[in-house]
């Protein structure tokens, strides 16, 4: 299975293509597409729009597993990562791949085993479970790639309910 994981976001959207194959991660690639801050927000979401179609087109995976919002204080920046969170989704939608959706509690646990686990422990446990070299960079591709693993430690269930609908 190849899964796309990504941690949305209007300034940087972390993204990481995995193959998962009889409990066994092969990292296929991972980065970041990013928008300048001075640039207006629907062109902002236009180029978010068009960088992750040309991902769908270059690596076909077999389902999306996107981070859910988690609101802080600041409403007009959640409103804008909604904004990029949606456009992906359409994106995905668009070319007929299966989205899954995970809370940051429920990536952590599958990664960390802590649902309340801090980001570098995150860091940590993805750049081990997947073997690299380095811990990915920027922290949204570490995030990205968090959440396919996530998908992929929960895939049996949720596949099947996403097939027999």
């Amino acid at each position: 299975m190849r899964i796309l994981g990504i941690d949305p976001g209007l300034a940087i959207v972390g993204w990481g293509v995995l193959h998962y194959e009889r409990n066994r991660f092969t990292p296929v690639a991972f980065g970041s597409l990013q928008t300048p801050a001075n640039t207006p927000t629907e062109q902002r979401l236009a180029t978010i729009f068009e960088d992750m179609n040309g991902l769908l087109e270059k690596y076909k995976p077999d389902c999306m597993a996107v981070e859910e919002l988690f609101f802080n204080n600041n409403i007009t920046t959640g409103i804008r990562v909604a904004e990029a969170r949606g456009v992906l989704l359409a994106a995905a939608a668009l070319k007929s791949v299966p989205i899954f959706e995970y809370t940051p509690s429920q990536v952590k646990q599958a990664v960390v085993g802590y649902g309340k686990a801090e980001k570098r422990q995150v860091i940590s446990m993805v750049t081990n479970i997947l073997k690299l070299s380095a811990p990915p960079k920027p922290d949204d591709t570490a995030d990205a790639l968090a959440v396919a693993i996530c998908h992929a430690h929960s895939s049996g269930s949720r596949l099947a309910d996403y097939f027999n609908k």
